[in-house]
């Protein structure tokens, strides 16, 4: 299968109310040979404020943000139309999983297109980071890193290929970064031929179910306070190995005698859960976990000396309880609903509500008729749409590309609504006027500190687009 691999760059540090202003992407084979590349820029969205900081660090100006050929939407179809093009692929960048996947989710979904683009069959999805962490956690050679002030390897994309011996001056723009990614990847392909195939296994839920329902003794890669390590478990009895709520993989960790756990009730595993270090290891099926062969946890501490039949035995034992399984599988389930119960009832506004409820088969099967029509048709069309989030984002997108389509009080109501939002004095989910004057003083004093004048003479243009959006919206 080919890597497709890609990155953003984005306005805000929000993947719920932010936007991409920036996209691009390699295609290359399974030896890394280049096929395809692209690299998108866009105006940002009428109506929202951007961190100065994401602009800072993605270099972006408000000419770029303003002038570029291609608006939000437009560049959201290019996407989907390369992204087409290049399945079957897995699609992977550096902690794409965290970011750039809910991003490129959230901005489909907000722009009426299926949201699992990159996951869904015959997609795989995988992310270069979680591949560069298991690397270096099986051989400390495999990558060069810079040690932060506490000891721990950095794995920041530009300071890693620093590092290894590529440009990373550009760093920060969204071709470049994906560029980056490959080259890195290519690296530990070459030096860990014999693992490489291993790694990119988990890149689907289902196939990473197989593995942890088939094995008796997996080594689970994961990564926490600053370091990558390796872990010897056994995985539950499989038929009762996944979460009930979260549907994500459980496993014991084999440094623990399991005998007494065995004997445990369910309020007794749920006190005992709590404990650090912890008995139960997660594994996050659809986040592309590392799961490798027993024998690299086996060579790493405190396994490493513990009798390996003692180790074989332990994992037989949670193997083979199906009572035990099942008591875990409880707790857990528990554990959930009592955590759901305490989550305060906030409001939820559609633009994060994409896992809350999932558009219907009947709805999405209209996304494609909708985008062809024309701007007229496609106002008439949102009458076709259940789900009123859908309808809400449509005529948002009309606003943005084709506001003469709409009638006078539905022009004069979404403007309301952007007003409302960004005029806002609270502390809101998104940026509003006032909290981007609070975060550029804060930068203009950092930076007249560090006598950065290109970067104040970037916040004060900034501020005048800003305050430009701010007088345009007060007169609403």
């Amino acid at each position: 299968m080919n890597l497709a691999i890609w990155d953003i760059e984005s306005s805000s540090a929000s993947t719920d109310f932010g936007s991409i202003i920036e996209i691009g992407g390699v295609l290359v084979n399974q030896d890394f040979k280049e096929l395809d590349r692209f690299n998108l820029r866009c105006r940002l969205p009428e109506g929202e404020i951007p961190q100065a900081m994401a602009l800072i660090v993605n270099k972006t100006t408000v000419k770029q943000l303003t002038q570029v050929n291609l608006s939000h939407y437009q560049m959201l179809g290019e996407i989907e139309k390369i992204f087409k093009k290049w399945s079957p692929a897995i699609f992977l960048g550096w902690s794409n999983i965290g970011f750039d996947d809910e991003m490129i989710r959230k901005e489909f979904f907000k722009g009426i297109r299926y949201p699992y683009i990159t996951n869904a069959s015959p997609n795989k999805r995988h992310d270069g980071i979680n591949i560069a962490r298991a690397a270096y956690a099986i051989d400390k050679n495999v990558l060069q890193t810079e040690i932060n002030e506490k000891n721990n390897p950095v794995f920041k994309l530009e300071s890693l290929s620093r590092m290894n011996g590529f440009d990373s001056s550009n760093a920060h723009s969204a071709l470049f970064d994906a560029t980056l990614t490959m080259k890195i990847l290519g690296l530990i392909k070459k030096k860990q031929a014999g693992i490489w195939d291993a790694f990119l296994k988990t890149a689907n839920k289902l196939d990473t179910e197989t593995i942890f329902k088939k094995e008796n003794i997996i080594t689970l890669n994961e990564y926490f306070y600053g370091k990558s390590r390796l872990y010897l478990c056994a995985p539950l009895h499989p038929k009762h190995c996944i979460h009930p709520i979260y549907q994500w993989g459980q496993a014991v960790d084999l440094r623990v005698d399991v005998q007494p756990l065995l004997k445990m009730s369910i309020n007794e595993l749920k006190v005992e859960m709590k404990k650090t270090p912890k008995f139960l290891r997660t594994i996050r099926s659809n986040k592309a976990p590392i799961i490798l062969e027993a024998k690299y946890g086996m060579k790493e501490e405190p396994y490493n000396v513990i009798d390996p039949e003692l180790i074989k035995k332990r994992a037989q034992l949670i193997r083979d309880n199906e009572k035990f399984s099942q008591n875990i599988l409880t707790a857990l389930r528990e554990i959930a609903e009592e955590k759901e119960q305490l989550k305060s009832q906030e409001d939820i506004y559609a633009e994060e509500s994409i896992y809350k409820k999932f558009t219907s088969n009947k709805d999405t099967a209209l996304f494609p008729s909708w985008h062809a029509a024309s701007w007229k048709d496609k106002l008439k069309l949102l009458d076709k749409f259940d789900d009123e989030r859908l309808v809400g984002f449509g005529k948002k997108i009309i606003f943005q590309e084709s506001p003469e389509t709409l009638p006078t009080e539905m022009l004069k109501s979404i403007k309301m609504q952007i007003a409302k939002r960004i005029l806002s004095d609270e502390k809101e989910k998104w940026w509003t006027c006032k909290e981007f004057y609070f975060e550029c003083d804060n930068l203009r004093e950092k930076y007249t500190n560090e006598n950065d004048h290109e970067k104040l003479k970037f916040l004060d243009k900034l501020n005048s687009y800003v305050m430009e959006i701010q007088k345009k919206y007060e007169n609403v």
